[in-house]
């Protein structure tokens, strides 16, 4: 028969039995975890689901951008962003157009998500929707001419042959733009529909008088025709007048020999008016994605060229559409503070799943209050219960009303339960005192036997 710590059964000293209890690092019972635990990993994986309906969708990784054609500085850079946002697993699709208007056209079609437009090309937006990430660089206007021509101003081009670009680009509507200012027009002038290389090719036949283009100086058609000897870019003279009746033109300076200078091309300093080329997009886009594609910007233009200064571009200026809000916070205070630090998926994934936090500790506040005493009752229930019994035993045998061989197999029950229960080991003086509870009962028992 079991007897507990420090009974005496006939003048010896009957050795402890055995408690089992569990150290704090081993595992409860499945059943008892379920029971302490279960309601509180119920209610916080309902607060997942809950908060998890508020969780914007991660950034698409395929998107489409409009550029232009592929012999152009829009394509080039298309391939350059796509470039740079292949080492965040995004495909960039680059679409070739015709130029700015086609691109604004396919953005507004939902055939791409984001597209270069030149600046001087927004009124043939017709939804209003449309929104800008930034300016990304300068585009100068050439307007280049046969020599011998004698050609100060643009009222000098009435009466002559003059390309200015294909339908869909962004040089016609500037050029025509810019001829009415001077009252050119088809009634006066042959208003030719040609662009690219297809117009320095005519223009260097002697096919037509001038041309416009909208090009960077460093762009194969313009080299051409400056090194080919035989045309000569306008020189704007009254440029200050121009950008002050269209505020999405600047005026800037092609220095002498800058393009050539063994060869003095060209042989004096030129103004030049210029446009501005910008991102622009829809406001589906995605929010994380521009943060990223102003990051690409940052790092392809964000060092300068012959117009730019260093750091100048990408810019919140020169634009003719409302810059997105997402930008601004850009310009203002840079990318944010998790794509600092975080590769892009990473930093998306927190970004999104923040808004889970604020539901999360709600629930799991209080639950950390509230867990540490159920888990003490439970622990101790499994201890206390067992009074009952023993209570029972004591007021039957004060009462008279048991035997005492009963009230010792009612005991011995008892103690054999008691003696396969486990607790954790911080619960173990509790059950320890139990113990020592069923013995002092049983120690009463045999005194009253004798």
């Amino acid at each position: 028969m079991p007897y507990p710590i420090g009974v005496i059964v006939n003048g010896q000293s009957a050795p402890p039995e055995d408690v089992t209890v569990t150290h704090a690092a081993q595992p409860h019972p499945i059943k008892d975890h379920l029971h302490i635990f279960g309601p509180a990993l119920v209610i916080i994986l309902a607060g997942f689901i809950l908060a998890y309906q508020f969780v914007k969708p991660a950034p698409p990784t395929h998107i489409r951008i409009a550029t232009g054609d592929p012999a152009g500085a829009y394509y080039l850079f298309g391939q350059k962003l796509a470039e740079y946002v292949a080492r965040e697993d995004i495909l960039l699709e680059v679409v070739t157009t015709q130029g700015s208007v086609d691109n604004i056209a396919l953005l507004e079609s939902g055939g791409a998500d984001i597209a270069f437009v030149q600046s001087g090309t927004s009124a043939a937006s017709r939804s209003g929707e449309l929104q800008a990430l930034g300016s990304l660089y300068f585009e100068p206007i050439w307007v280049f001419y046969r020599k011998p021509l004698e050609i100060g101003q643009l009222t000098d081009l009435t009466g002559k042959r003059i390309a200015i670009g294909t339908q869909g680009s962004g040089t016609r509507p500037v050029a025509l733009q810019l001829l009415d200012d001077n009252a050119i027009n088809d009634t006066n002038s042959t208003l030719i529909l040609e662009g690219g290389e297809a117009s320095a090719e005519a223009l260097l036949s002697g096919a037509i008088d001038a041309a416009f283009f909208i090009a960077s100086p460093k762009s194969p058609v313009v080299t051409r025709l400056l090194q080919s000897g035989q045309v000569q870019p306008l020189n704007f003279e009254r440029a200050d007048a121009y950008t002050r009746l269209h505020r999405h033109l600047s005026a800037v300076v092609l220095p002498q020999g800058v393009i050539d200078m063994q060869h003095n091309i060209p042989p004096q300093s030129t103004t030049l008016l210029a446009a501005s080329a910008s991102l622009v997009t829809t406001p589906a886009l995605h929010p994380a994605l521009i943060d990223l594609f102003l990051q690409a910007a940052e790092s392809i233009h964000g060092q300068g060229g012959w117009f730019e200064q260093a750091g100048q571009f990408p810019s919140a200026e020169f634009l003719d559409y409302p810059l997105l809000k997402e930008a601004k916070r850009f310009y203002d205070y840079g990318p944010p503070f998790l794509q600092r630090y975080l590769p892009f998926w990473a930093a998306t994934l927190v970004d999104r799943l923040k808004v889970m936090i604020l539901p999360l500790l709600a629930l799991l506040l209080p639950l950390i209050k509230i867990m540490p005493p159920i888990y003490r009752w439970r622990m101790r229930s499994r201890i206390y219960r067992w009074y009952r019994d023993i209570l029972n035993v004591d007021r039957k045998l004060r009462e008279n009303s048991i035997s005492h061989a009963d009230a010792m197999a009612e005991l011995n029950l008892v103690e054999e339960d008691v003696s396969k229960l486990s607790v954790p080991l911080s619960f173990a003086d509790e059950l320890y005192d139990l113990r020592l509870h069923i013995g002092l009962v049983r120690e009463r028992l045999d005194t009253e036997e004798k």
